[in-house]
């Protein structure tokens, strides 16, 4: 009978280790994955890390966009009258776009 009580308490003390106590919402949030890998965030949800990356990424991207369109407003300016008139486009017309400003 004692082997029985004391195999039963080392059964008690084994599953209260695996397990972990948590209070509050924050403490559910913020710990770890029992399996490296496993997302503990609900779908759709970010954490701010994913929310700077991001926002960082959409911003080079944005840049990128306006620092295209500058360059292809300065080839306008590069054009020869020939070049512009291939494409439809008068050297008045090419000015006017090449001077307008990258955010324009």
């Amino acid at each position: 009978m004692s082997q029985y009580i004391s195999s039963r308490t080392k059964m008690g003390a084994i599953e209260r280790l695996g397990r972990k106590k948590m209070d509050t919402i924050a403490t559910i949030r913020h710990s770890r994955a029992a399996v490296p890998g496993e997302a503990l965030r609900p779908a759709g949800q970010r954490g701010f890390v994913g929310s700077l990356v991001r926002l960082v990424s959409s911003l080079a991207r944005w840049i990128g966009h306006l620092l295209e369109r500058r360059r292809g407003r300065l080839a306008l300016l590069e054009m020869t009258d020939d070049q512009l008139k291939d494409i439809g486009i008068s050297r008045c017309d090419a000015h006017r776009e090449g001077i307008r400003r990258f955010w324009e």
